[in-house]
This record gives C-alpha cells, structure tokens and sequence, in this order.
C-alpha cells in the first residue's frame, strides 16, 4: 500500500549563480520530511532504476524550456505520484539506495549531521529507556537497539512501533504519527516543534487477538500489559465495573498474563483513541471521538443537541477512503511544519445495501489512515492463514505477505492527497 507522501507546497530559490530552482517541500504522514531539488530526485531515480529496473513509476521528464505556473503545478503533482507509488515495492523500501538517500535528505533539510547522541524511548508507563545511537539512524535500528536493551527478541519486533507522542495536560497523550522504519526518530523529533513531544514505544497491531502470539516472550508481555493498563487508565479501553474490580485486583497481584487475558473481553481494548474531532454525520460539524481497532472504526457523536450517538463502521463495508489536505502553505521556512491542521479523511461506506461517503476532519487523518490500512493488511494476513490454497503475493510492512485471491480488489482500499484549489 502507498505511503502518505504529499508535496502541497514548493518554492523558487536562488542558487549561488543566480539561477532559479524549485524546493519541493515533502510530507510524510503530515508532518515535513524533507525539502529536496528536482535535481536531487532525478538522480536517485536514476540510481534505483540501474537497481530496479523498469518496475520504477514514470518520473516526470525534465524541461528545458521555463516552466509556467501550471507546468510547475504538473510536476509538483507528479513528484508526489511518483513518492507515493515507488513505496509500494517492499524490495525497494528496504534498499540500501533507498534508504541512504532519504537519510541523507533529511539530515540536510533540518541541518544535523551525523553524531553520537543520546534519546529517551518512553514506554507506556511513562518511564524512559535511554539509548545511544547516531543521529543518521532510521527507526527500525533504532527500535532493534531498543528491543535488545529490554529483551525483546528479533521475531517479534513487527509486532511493536516507534511513534512521535505528546503528552498533554492532565496526563493525557496523543499519539501523533508512527514513525516509518526508514525514517530517522532523532531528526523527526527535532523538527516536530510539537510541545511535550516525546518518542514512545508501542505495540503496532490492530487485532486484539494477536496478543496470543506475544505470551510466551515476558519482555513482549511487559509491554503490552503496560500499554493495557495506560488505556484502561486513559479510558481508551472501557471496562465494565465488575470488569475493573477483577483487573484492578489482578493488577495489584502483578498477574500480567491473566490480566491480559480477562482485558480481551473490555470493549475498546486494544484501540488506538484519537482527540476529539468533528465529522458531517449525521449532520455537519457534530463532534466525534474516534476509536479504531479491531476491525472496526467506533464513533461517539454529540449532536446538536448534546446528546450522544454510537455508531460503529465495520472494515469488511468500507470500500475505500482519501486523506485530503484542505489549504496551502505559503511560508515554507516558517513554524508551520505540520498540515495537520487542515485535514480530511472521507471513507466509503456501504449502509442499508447502499454507498455513502462519512467524512471526520482530524488533524490525525494520516495517523487514522495508517491504522486502516493496518487492519486491511492484518485481515488478510489471518485470511490467508485460513485459506492457504488461495494465495498471491502482496507486499505489507517491507515484506511480501500471502492474501488470498477471493480479496483481489473487488473492494479497493486506496490513498491519495489533494490540495484545495484556489
């Protein structure tokens, strides 16, 4: 599946000559990545095309001639196309031309060279693992120095995520973005400019059931026991009374496994809760608290008139969903690194054998779009297991997993961005 790479914004500079070239500012689940050349992008494709081939997506060609303003607006869009669609190939993502590249841009754009230095790993109970890394390291090596500090052994590190969290006041926390495995955690929470912004450790996992895989591992246990109690405690997960009796003695008696267990029947548990938002359902501008997991998106929605509505959107009826950024950035080298304040996310949704499009205005649009497309993938992963004989290769998370045929796109799941127009 594409990742959520956008470019909504460039601009022309001068170089040390005196000619023009245009700074293509990039987003990666909403939040500024890189500022890069055409140039730049031109050679890299070069490279992973004397790698890869012609599997690559068309780059869009050169100009020799001044480009005008639509022209410039055509490039601009088929550089994001093309960001969007090299992404799909998990060979290419795990490349080391791909890799090395994207490393490299990122320390130029926030100026931070490759040093020794230091970064707190904060876990679910708000304790830190401090670890010492470069500053050049992506994610996933990061994660690995983690995992080995704590225990964790390598067969299960998909399973956990390295995300940008904030922690708000009165101790709640919001979970920003996951980072991708090859993005670099020091360098994303240098340029964030988020208040409070912290690098925590999660499970990364959407099916509550996958706990089961993890029991036999106590480091694996640790964590999510300690991700359980923060939810119970935040009320992303929603126990009953009695429910919370049973937990609450179990916690004081340190039985993580039978705390884990009883946990798989509180509603809610395992979701990921996003802040407080608005959606167009049943009417526009109603707030919404979103919670996803377990194959489903649970909505609670105020009404006009104060009331609440439940509603819950099961996966196996959402046909397809776009992440749109609603504005534009005119001052590329302001504090505005982020679009989150101008996001959508519209699904489609099949209610009363009909479609309809929901829209949810969130600032983490691209968080929520990553969490559905963590249950698609996780769905058919679990499908395939069941149907072994039905399979075709399709790439999740850097490697080629199995799906059946019966899930071949007669419900598309898709991406895309697109700016408002003037």
């Amino acid at each position: 599946m594409k990742m959520h790479f956008c470019i909504p914004v460039s601009q022309q500079r001068l170089d040390r000559l005196g000619g023009r070239y245009v700074l293509y500012s990039v987003y990666l689940d909403g939040y500024l990545f890189c500022r890069v050349r055409y140039s730049q992008l031109h050679r890299w494709n070069e490279q992973l095309r004397r790698v890869f081939g012609n599997c690559l997506p068309p780059f869009p060609p050169k100009y020799y001639l001044a480009m005008t303003a639509s022209m410039a607006n055509e490039r601009r869009d088929q550089l994001e196309q093309y960001l969007q669609n090299v992404t799909v190939d998990p060979n290419m993502l795990r490349s080391d031309v791909f890799v090395d590249f994207l490393k490299l841009i990122q320390l130029d754009t926030f100026s931070i060279t490759t040093k020794t230095a230091s970064l707190d790993i904060f876990l679910p109970d708000g304790r830190n693992i401090q670890v010492e890394i470069l500053t050049s390291d992506t994610a996933e090596r990061v994660l690995e120095v983690v995992s080995h500090k704590i225990g964790l052994c390598q067969e299960l590190l998909g399973y956990f995520g390295l995300f940008l969290i904030q922690c708000c006041k009165e101790g709640k926390v919001s979970v920003m973005k996951k980072l991708v495995d090859f993005e670099l955690p020091y360098v994303s929470l240098q340029s964030a400019k988020v208040e409070d912004c912290k690098v925590g450790l999660r499970k990364w996992y959407m099916d509550p059931s996958l706990d089961s895989v993890l029991m036999d591992s106590a480091a694996a246990v640790a964590l999510i026991y300690m991700q359980a109690v923060q939810d119970m405690e935040k009320e992303w997960a929603k126990p009953t009374q009695v429910q919370r009796q049973k937990l609450e003695a179990l916690q004081k008696e340190d039985n993580q496994t039978k705390f884990l267990e009883l946990s798989q029947e509180v509603r809610h548990y395992g979701f990921l809760q996003l802040d407080p938002c608005t959606c167009d359902y049943p009417e526009p501008g109603c707030g919404a608290i979103l919670s996803v997991g377990n194959n489903e998106i649970s909505c609670c929605i105020t009404l006009p008139d104060n009331q609440t509505q439940e509603i819950i959107f099961q996966m196996n009826r959402v046909k397809c969903w776009q992440v749109t950024f609603l504005g534009s950035l005119l001052d590329m080298d302001g504090p505005q690194r982020t679009l989150n304040q101008n996001l959508e996310l519209r699904f489609q949704y099949n209610e009363d054998s009909r479609w309809q499009w929901f829209v949810i205005y969130t600032k983490q649009a691209f968080l929520l779009s990553s969490c559905l497309k963590k249950m698609i993938s996780e769905k058919m992963v679990k499908l395939a297991a069941e149907n072994p004989e039905m399979q075709i290769e399709v790439p999740e998370q850097g490697k080629s997993k199995k799906i059946p045929h019966s899930t071949k796109p007669e419900r598309l799941f898709l991406f895309s961005t697109k700016k408002q127009q003037d």
